[in-house]
């Protein structure tokens, strides 16, 4: 399983006085960049330019560079 956790930033940190969350079925065949835009379309972010880091076995999309404070988590189960 793969979940995507979508949620705002204060002070450069993840902030979660809101969040959306939900998990897709894992697929071998996707690529890091097929993640992110998959993750990026659900969180309406498309098209927005964002900042991509990979941390260990997680993935964090940050919309700042866009002028908004969300971030996306894309972590494995």
């Amino acid at each position: 399983m793969i979940q995507f956790e979508h949620t705002d930033l204060f002070g450069g940190e993840s902030n979660y006085s809101w969040v959306r969350r939900i998990e897709i079925e894992d697929n071998p065949k996707l690529s890091n960049l097929a993640l992110v835009r998959k993750a990026k379309a659900w969180a309406g972010l498309t098209g927005l330019r964002c900042n991509v880091e990979k941390c260990g076995d997680m993935i964090k999309i940050d919309a700042t560079p866009s002028g908004l404070l969300h971030v996306v988590f894309i972590t494995y189960h």
